[in-house]
């Protein structure tokens, strides 16, 4: 998985050290509520009803031991001892006090962790495929381009104050266990003999206005992924509806402009970045992808115990069948646990 390194570190503590001069600022009296409010929901720090909410950003679904064990402190420490899961590969605290969360996010930070444009009109946590790096039918590994996203999209001084909040999600696999085709952006890798490429989609979604989206390229040199996605959050940014919530989604603009009305806005809008300063090189991917390198697994066999047990063990099957898949790795297998 990604390593943090020491600019990556400095950056989450001087943002735990603003959050917690402005979090003193509020509680104090010194800081409107209202302005609190959007310094807050960047932080992933929500007012409900009965308790705060602090969402938790887990990058393309990746998470290690060690910041496992951390996130079951901090939830005996700061809340009841559980949280949720969320299902664009967050974790929700219900109830942490608003004079705790300072040191909360300081705990998470200590293990690469943090809440950063979990809420609020941005670009939220890059999604991808839960079995990303190991499932059979993966083209390509997205993690690489799902982080190379993440560092692009966080406090982008452009999109952080977009109509409404914005969700990207990639696959490199066959299957679609991303779920692309219900995201603002959805992202697939493929494949020929040419090289890699993207199909990029626009304009899905669920909540009260379901809607598939539609493909508006169906072959984006990877080089181009940074320049292409910023031509399309521009043209959201400029037409988007700012007048109701409701209607202020990617969807809902998509759908009034129409597939290649919207496309051709995009390609317009991509002329005056195409080739620019933001273009991916091969030597930059590679240093992302140098991360997520295999681990060194052992040298095992297929093994002959599980089909043992199923025929003796039905109930066995029955979760096998729906919670075992083939790994990449000969003798290993991706599990589903819950």
């Amino acid at each position: 998985m990604y390593q943090y390194n020491e600019e990556d570190q400095r950056f989450l503590q001087q943002r735990c050290d603003q959050f917690r001069e402005q979090t003193t600022q509020f509680l104090a009296g010194d800081l409107p509520a209202e302005e609190f409010q959007q310094l807050r929901l960047r932080n992933g720090l929500y007012v409900q009803r009965l308790a705060p909410m602090l969402r938790i950003a887990i990058p393309y679904g990746e998470v290690s031991a060690k910041q496992l064990r951390a996130l079951a402190a901090i939830t005996r420490d700061f809340d009841k001892g559980y949280a949720h899961f969320t299902t664009r590969q967050n974790i929700q605290l219900n109830w942490p006090k608003i004079e705790a969360m300072p040191d909360l996010l300081g705990r998470l930070a200590e293990v690469n962790m943090h809440a950063i444009q979990t809420s609020g009109s941005c670009i939220r946590n890059i999604t991808s495929d839960q079995f990303a790096g190991v499932a059979i039918d993966e083209i390509a590994d997205p993690r690489p381009w799902a982080e190379r996203l993440r560092q692009w999209s966080t406090l982008h001084p452009e999109f952080n104050w977009l109509p409404r909040k914005f969700k990207i999600a990639i696959t490199g696999a066959q299957s679609d266990r991303a779920a692309i085709a219900v995201h603002d952006i959805g992202l697939r890798l493929q494949s020929d003999d040419a090289g890699l490429y993207f199909q990029v989609w626009v304009g899905g979604g669920l909540g009260r206005t379901p809607l598939i989206g539609v493909c508006i390229n169906s072959r984006l040199e990877p080089k181009h992924l940074i320049t292409y996605l910023t031509a399309i959050l521009r043209v959201y940014n400029q037409f988007g509806r700012r007048d109701n919530k409701y209607k202020a989604r990617i969807k809902i603009l998509v759908k009034a402009m129409g597939k290649l009305d919207f496309e051709a806005a995009v390609n317009n809008a991509w002329l005056a970045l195409k080739d620019g300063p933001e273009t991916i090189d091969e030597d930059s991917i590679a240093q992302f992808s140098a991360h997520f390198s295999r681990p060194n697994y052992l040298a095992l066999t297929d093994q002959t115990a599980p089909s043992e047990i199923i025929a003796t063990d039905q109930p066995f099957e029955r979760w096998r069948a729906q919670n075992v898949l083939p790994h990449q790795q000969p003798g290993y297998a991706a599990v589903h646990i819950s």
